[in-house]
């Protein structure tokens, strides 16, 4: 899709739940670990669309740095889980949080993987897409 829902009236973007990806269902996700059955988290680590086509390919970008380095951290660093998962539900405050996420749904699904994990992740991709620097976890 070039727009998400384009020409959706604006309620479609209303998020109506608390940012942290709900603890409650992540507790009821994690209870199917056990079915041995792979669980996927889809979203994006940056998804600012005017940052990906305004300006110049692959160009340096600190206000993306400085968020990706936040979100490496909060997700592999060595800390207690209450606390990690505090870090991300406050992920706003993070350095240029809106930045890279103007609106959060493509950073949500993050919330959810990182609430079921329960430890730190690994990172499996840091790397540029579409000339911005952009991440992935695996648990």
């Amino acid at each position: 899709m070039v727009y998400d829902y384009y020409g959706f009236p604006k309620l479609a973007y209303k998020i109506d739940y608390p940012a942290l990806g709900h603890p409650a269902l992540a507790n009821k996700i994690v209870e199917l670990l056990g079915e041995n059955i792979l669980i996927l988290g889809s979203g994006f680590s940056f998804h600012n669309q005017n940052a990906f086509f305004g300006g110049e390919l692959g160009a340096p970008d600190s206000k993306n740095d400085a968020f990706h380095n936040w979100l490496i951290e909060t997700c592999t660093e060595p800390m207690s889980q209450p606390e990690r998962e505090q870090r991300l539900s406050e992920w706003e405050k993070a350095p240029s949080a809106r930045y890279c996420h103007p609106r959060e749904e493509h950073l949500l699904p993050l919330h959810i993987c990182l609430g079921m994990a329960g430890k730190p992740a690994k990172v499996a991709f840091d790397d540029q897409i579409l000339g911005k620097r952009s991440v992935a976890f695996l648990w």
